[in-house]
């Protein structure tokens, strides 16, 4: 599975952006998707999950501000990301999971996506 990020760029605090990963195959097929983020210097750090059962994790930090979502008719999956802070700046990552036989996890990453927050 190839996952493609996009919709990050530049704006300003308190701004909002909509972050897209599009699948190279049925989003049906993954049982977790999720954003990651990286700032410099920082560890990688999980943002939000959505498994295909509909259960939603967010970090702390983001809880209340961004939302999580999948469209599994266009294979894509989105994080809306609204009042934004400079401290959300950082690379965004789409993750994803599926499990195989003998539960076997197949863990697919995409390319990253810059998100600038200007103070």
């Amino acid at each position: 599975v190839q996952l493609q990020a996009s919709g990050g760029g530049l704006v300003q605090a308190g701004g909002s952006l909509r972050l897209s990963c599009a699948a190279s195959e049925s989003t049906l097929s993954l049982d977790t998707m999720a954003w990651y983020r990286q700032a410099p210097g920082k560890v990688r750090e999980l943002v939000a999950s959505l498994t295909s059962g509909g259960l939603t994790n967010y970090a702390d930090s983001v809880k209340g501000r961004f939302t999580i979502s999948r469209d599994n008719a266009e294979n894509t999956m989105f994080l809306q990301m609204n009042s934004l802070k400079a401290e959300d700046t950082a690379v965004y990552y789409c993750y994803a999971v599926r499990v195989g036989k003998g539960w076997t996890r197949y863990r697919y990453w995409g390319q990253g996506t810059q998100v600038t927050v200007s103070s």
